[in-house]
């Protein structure tokens, strides 16, 4: 909140505010677009070329297959089939195999085949490693062969594993030998039973420098997982990666060909991506730090932040070369002006130059001269406004007093009551006596008490059965001066809205106590008023409103807003005319002035 209100009452601010706001956001919009585009064409680009990898290997894994697979037609030769059908070759005809599946590896040049076998149903093999040999256990005790002998078309890849699925049959095992196998059928050529299997098997040293070798960014790596997920090939070296590949779940994506997605289950979003090899259904994962592949968007950003910061510094800079040449001078005309509000009128503006600026400070000095012309004459007319006012406020009076009492006087003449007409008419008289005082606005608090006495007199002659009052004033008291007029229309309200609604006789009491102030207090036994209209009487009188011609009891009656503005006029804002009710039970009127001797 202070920075707003700073801002909006500084010309200074504004301008920097506007310089900021032309220079910086501008620069700042265009920036975070550039940081978006370039953010996803960095960021897309690094990870199409990640998953570009992952294909190529997938493709090179299909090619290798694929040509490794042509060997597979040995299972068309005839002398492999009669080898595997009869139980009575010699020497010679093994030995004529063997060189078959040589001239088979000379003609397509497979380096990385190590190994070829046939086995027949009954266990009786033969292999370029081991030569001829006989399982001695059911050969479909495998479970890869009694696979592919439920289902003969099918062709097995078998990830590496410490042994050849035919060693394990009668237990013999080549030491720490890790290959990738192929199983197939070997089926008769008219009936298509099957008659025995091949076996190819493949160096995976192929795929394991690639794991080994290929990096995605700086700590990044590719695996290769089996179809269910297992992971089959690993970098030699992983250090924290071991526990990396425990954290990635590819379980739902093991249907999906390929696929690209950030995961953030454990420490730092990682980017992961995989391809799948067509011929061997294994997946090739990628998997690196998501801060990798973004490293160069990130460097944009730290570029796009510099250029702004930089931008906005020279913004400031500029922004105090420009506006001291025009900040400075309505500084001073700024100065000058609260000089002038505090009501110092005497300051004066050097205007320098021939600018607006220049020009509103002539002006000022105009202005400022006139303004003191017309306060002195406002003085003047105020005086003669305010001595108007007094006397258009004491004109309020209820003339319908002077003519009920004229009535009450013949009355009693009438009736032979010499007495109470003597009396009466002496009341009236020392009435208007004082109420006339020679036009003058000031009495002493004796005269003032005197002529709400004669009034009540005269009122206690006409409300005889009703009306009661008492007057309580310290004699040391009497000689303070008082606004005229003052007590008089606050008794009458007392009287005319809270004795004459009351049944039975009611009791108006005026009374004045000292402090710092006079304190002057007029208090009946009257009806009362409700607390919602003692509220609307005060709120009336806080904002100073007429009251109804009706004269209703809520706005109070003219004499008691009389009274109220000729104080407030007279005495200034701090004093007015204070009201407690309390409904059934009367109402008091305290007014609270300054002490004045006359």
């Amino acid at each position: 909140m202070k920075l707003i209100r700073w801002i909006s009452s500084s010309l200074w601010a504004k301008l920097l505010l506007m310089f900021i706001v032309l220079t910086s956001i501008p620069l700042i919009v265009v920036g975070l677009v550039s940081y978006q585009k370039s953010y996803t064409a960095v960021s897309g680009h690094s990870k199409a070329a990640t998953m570009l990898v992952a294909d190529q290997l997938g493709r090179d894994i299909d090619v290798l297959f694929e040509d490794t697979g042509k060997l597979l037609e040995l299972e068309k030769n005839p002398q492999v089939l009669h080898y595997l059908f009869s139980q009575s070759d010699t020497y010679e005809d093994a030995k004529d195999i063997l060189k078959t599946f040589e001239l088979y590896r000379e003609t397509n040049n497979y380096d990385s085949v190590l190994n070829i076998t046939m086995v027949n149903l009954y266990g009786r093999g033969i292999s370029e490693r081991k030569g001829v040999f006989q399982i001695n256990v059911n050969p479909l005790r495998n479970p890869h062969l009694q696979h592919l002998f439920n289902n003969s078309e099918a062709v097995l890849i078998i990830p590496p594993t410490d042994a050849d699925p035919l060693d394990r049959l009668d237990g013999f095992q080549y030491p720490q030998r890790n290959v990738i196998s192929i199983m197939a059928t070997v089926k008769q050529r008219i009936t298509h039973e099957v008659i025995g299997f091949i076996v190819i098997d493949i160096n995976d040293s192929v795929v394991e420098q690639f794991c080994d070798d290929v990096r995605i960014g700086k700590t990044g790596f590719f695996y290769v997982v089996d179809s269910s997920g297992t992971p089959i090939f690993k970098p030699s070296a992983l250090n924290q990666a071991e526990s990396t590949l425990s954290t990635i779940n590819l379980q739902p994506y093991l249907n999906t060909k390929s696929h690209q997605f950030v995961d953030s289950n454990s420490g730092k979003p990682k980017f992961v991506v995989f391809t799948t090899s067509e011929q061997t259904s294994w997946k090739i994962v990628g998997l690196v730090p998501l801060q990798e592949i973004v490293e160069e968007a990130n460097a944009i950003r730290k570029l796009i932040i510099v250029s702004v910061l930089l931008s906005i510094v020279f913004a400031f800079t500029l922004h105090f070369f420009i506006t001291a040449r025009l900040t400075k001078p309505v500084q001073v005309l700024k100065n000058k002006m609260r000089l002038a509000a505090s009501g110092y009128l005497e300051v004066k503006v050097s205007p320098s130059g021939r600018d607006e600026i220049a020009d509103l400070g002539m002006s000022f000095n105009i202005m400022l001269g006139k303004v003191k012309t017309l306060l002195d004459q406002s003085i003047r007319e105020q005086k003669q406004i305010r001595k108007a006012e007094l006397r258009a406020l004491q004109a309020q009076i209820n003339p319908h007093f002077l003519y009920n009492t004229l009535d009450s006087i013949v009355w009693m003449a009438e009736a032979g009551k010499n007495v109470q007409v003597i009396k009466l008419v002496q009341a009236l008289s020392r009435f208007f006596r004082i109420s006339l005082n020679k036009g003058r606005d000031w009495i002493s608090l004796r005269d003032e008490i005197e002529h709400v006495r004669s009034y009540l007199i005269i009122q206690q002659m006409r409300y005889r059965d009703i009306l009661d009052y008492t007057i309580e004033v310290d004699e040391k008291l009497m000689d303070y001066s008082i606004l005229k007029m003052t007590l008089q229309p606050i008794v009458e309200n007392a009287l005319y809205h809270g004795i004459k609604n009351k049944r039975g006789k009611g009791l108006i009491k005026v009374s004045v106590a000292e402090d710092e102030y006079l304190h002057i207090t007029v208090e009946d036994n009257g009806i009362g008023m409700s607390a919602n209209r003692l509220s609307a009487l005060r709120e009336q009188l806080s904002l100073q409103r007429q009251p109804e011609e009706t004269g209703s009891q809520v706005s109070g009656g003219f004499g008691l807003h009389n009274v109220h503005q000729r104080i407030k006029l007279y005495y200034g804002e701090s004093f007015s005319v204070h009201v407690d009710s309390v409904d059934k039970e009367g109402t008091k009127v305290t007014i609270s002035i300054p002490k004045k001797r006359g």
